[in-house]
């Protein structure tokens, strides 16, 4: 049988479903059970969508923030964290109330015309995530290992096993897997910051710079713009809209309410934590490089400028400069359970799209390898011909792609859940209307204000001067 087989869309066929092996696997308790049993139930969907909130194209806007700013950019992660718990709400609920994911009512509801070009854009910036991904796992590889990069980068295209083995076991085991790596994450920041000896943060200044805005240094706008535009992710809108499927829900109107309250705590949960790790990384650079201009390690001085590998340095640096060699360890660990946790959701928002836009089934090993070899073949080609200098202008290309894509996924969803139509009652109230809305104009604005100079950037990647 071909891993690929089209579908004619008649009637006559059973609805499409969003990831139909993990589709209605979850059973949902009783009305009158308790608060902790639905919470049991329902927890999960926003846990694999929030690693794409931490995923390694954060840790470098956010390092380089944390290193030049001190804590003055605390408040964007902050803001970018609401705007992302606001946009996952809404596309949690998208899938709840019409039991579509965001591809498929794109599919469902606008002109045949506009079904390819939505998915291309879908495809690259599904590549394009899983390119940071790659760079991630593949750097931690190098540094915890010393395997050289380019063979770091095609040792990552192996994971395709652990997906595959993970998705025998079924949606509850991918969720615990990827709760295990998110734990990684954060316990290796509370160590860094909060158990080594020379990382004490003042709370009294993290207040400060998380509720007192501020952009008034060089160059602070950009740096703005470059954590906004790596916090929100668009296959993560489409991929939380199917997530969410995996729940046997009920369509009676008690049981939707409490189906979107509780993916609504879900998500406030778990981007919660994703903003308390990627406040973890702009606050130990800030403590760790601000105000520093070099340190001396084992075989040379480096030197810190705006154009630094924060990763790089970070792991190279922390060591010396907190006296213990536990903190690069760490450090390194915290990287590749990011790009692992990030690589698995990715392969399933990748799934979405193409099943979502093209009513296209594909086997789940060849959509892995097929994502996995388009992310690699770039990272290959360019390390291959200017070595590992150019990882950090390949994680600025993923971002570049995903600013672009970004609006195509924010509209459509605020499209769909404001209008009466398709949403019925439940679609959203005026709070949930004005800060959708507003997050997608403001996170559209930052991204076209910074286009320019990331599209330049994203030139001296292809050009190579």
């Amino acid at each position: 049988m071909s891993p690929f087989s089209s579908r004619a869309e008649t009637a006559a066929e059973r609805p499409q479903r969003s990831l139909e092996n993990a589709y209605a696997t979850v059973a949902v308790p009783p009305h009158e059970a308790g608060f902790w049993r639905h919470w049991w139930a329902f927890v999960g969907p926003a846990i694999l969508v929030s690693v794409g909130y931490m995923d390694p194209g954060n840790w470098g806007t956010d390092l380089a923030g944390g290193a030049q700013y001190h804590y003055g950019l605390l408040w964007v992660v902050g803001l970018a964290s609401l705007m992302a718990i606001v946009l996952q709400v809404i596309s949690a609920r998208l899938g709840v109330v019409t039991g579509k994911d965001l591809a498929q009512c794109c599919h469902d509801w606008y002109p045949k015309w506009t079904r390819i070009p939505n998915w291309l854009l879908a495809e690259v910036a599904v590549g394009a995530c899983d390119l940071a991904e790659v760079l991630g796992s593949a750097v931690a590889l190098n540094l915890l290992f010393h395997i050289p990069l380019l063979w770091a980068v095609l040792i990552t295209g192996l994971d395709v096993l652990l997906l595959l083995a993970m998705q025998n076991f079924g949606m509850r085991t991918i969720e615990a897997v990827i709760l295990l790596l998110v734990a990684t994450i954060a316990v290796c920041y509370y160590i860094e910051i909060f158990v080594l000896p020379e990382t004490h943060p003042s709370f009294a200044a993290l207040g400060k710079a998380l509720f007192i805005p501020s952009l008034g240094q060089v160059g602070m706008l950009y740096v703005a713009i470059g954590i906004i535009g790596a916090t929100v992710m668009p296959h993560n809108l489409y991929l939380h809209s199917a997530l969410v499927q995996s729940r046997q829900l009920k369509r009676d109107d008690g049981s939707m309410r409490r189906a979107i309250q509780f993916n609504t705590l879900d998500s406030a949960v778990a981007l919660t934590i994703a903003f308390f790790v990627n406040a973890a990384i702009l606050v130990l650079a800030a403590m760790v490089f601000f105000g520093r201009t070099s340190v001396a390690v084992p075989g040379g001085v480096i030197h810190f400028g705006p154009d630094s590998d924060w990763i790089r340095v970070a792991y190279l640096t922390l060591a010396p400069l907190l006296g213990t060699v536990g903190a690069s360890t760490l450090f390194a660990v915290a990287l590749l359970a990011s790009g692992q946790s990030s690589t698995v959701t990715g392969t399933l928002a990748g799934q979405v799209v193409m099943e979502g836009f093209m009513h296209w089934r594909i086997q789940p090993w060849l959509r892995r390898l097929i994502t996995r070899v388009l992310a690699i073949l770039p990272a290959v080609f360019l390390i291959g011909l200017r070595g590992g200098s150019s990882v950090t202008d390949l994680l600025n290309l993923s971002q570049v792609v995903l600013a672009l894509q970004l609006p195509f996924a924010m509209f459509p969803l605020l499209h769909f859940t404001s209008s009466r139509r398709v949403m019925g009652k439940w679609r959203n109230g005026k709070f949930l209307l004005a800060a959708g809305w507003a997050s997608a104009v403001i996170i559209t604005g930052m991204d076209i204000y910074g286009l320019p100079d990331l599209l330049r950037t994203a030139w001296v990647v292809v050009a190579g001067h």
